[in-house]
């Protein structure tokens, strides 16, 4: 099974920038699913004094739901797109959001963090090497930090992977088709079938030294198909309120 990679895959997403706040938009639950995964980072007090890095922003679909979730966090948004960094750049934003191209790899390079939480949407199929990126993820979290990744991951279920082909033959790559992009929706077909499934994913989470690790599912019918990931650097809590 062919995956673009790396600098395909980012040019892909360059071409692509131009139409995706569109065709995300025709997936029902889209940005709903987000808020979700966000909410479910429990960050308190609405994010004051909180640092969070989003990890593969894109469009800044999953900063809106960070920025939503957490309203006075501090955000630092970061992607290896400079399309779709540019789209993100084009909407209004306040002053404690800010958005950096670079690609995940390169985020523990910049000296910058440790960070309260950090929140991944739809990165980790993406990536090489997806343990080296949880080592680097890990090691910018302080003691207690959390981390949220939501993430095309299926359940294992026979009817889950049939589903996603079938929406996929219908109704993604044809769409993306008549966008100029069908390579990287088909990507996106053949990404999810190759991915971690959730207990592979759960493990893998595990192994990097992640602990409190658990899945949940998101509504409708994605169901079986995207998940949130939770999970902490370790037991010990950056949060005073989470002590009490």
């Amino acid at each position: 099974m062919t995956l673009l990679r790396d600098h395909e895959l980012a040019c892909a997403f360059d071409h692509a920038s131009q139409t995706y706040d569109r065709l995300t938009a025709l997936n029902p639950g889209y940005r709903t699913d987000l808020l979700r995964s966000a909410r479910r980072l429990r960050l308190p007090r609405a994010g004051a004094g909180l640092h969070v890095l989003d990890l593969g922003c894109g469009t800044g679909a999953s900063t809106r739901a960070l920025l939503r979730a957490a309203p006075r966090a501090r955000i630092t948004a970061v992607d290896a797109s400079s399309g779709m960094l540019r789209r993100a750049l084009a909407k209004q934003w306040p002053a404690q959001v800010r958005f950096q191209h670079l690609t995940a790899e390169e985020v523990v390079t910049t000296g910058e963090g440790p960070y309260d939480a950090v929140f991944a949407a739809y990165l980790f199929r993406n990536v090489t090497d997806p343990d080296g990126v949880l080592a680097a993820v890990r090691s910018l979290l302080r003691p207690g930090g959390r981390l949220a990744v939501h993430e095309y991951s299926l359940s294992g279920s026979a009817v889950h992977r049939a589903l996603w082909t079938a929406v996929c033959q219908a109704v993604i790559i044809p769409a993306g088709t008549l966008s100029g992009d069908r390579a990287l929706y088909r990507h996106l077909w053949r990404s999810v079938l190759a991915f971690d499934t959730v207990p592979a994913f759960t493990a893998r989470l595990s192994d990097a030294g992640f602990t409190g690790v658990r899945a949940a599912p998101v509504a409708g019918w994605q169901t079986g198909i995207v998940h949130t990931f939770l999970a902490s650097r370790d037991d010990a809590s950056p949060y005073a309120e989470d002590a009490r």
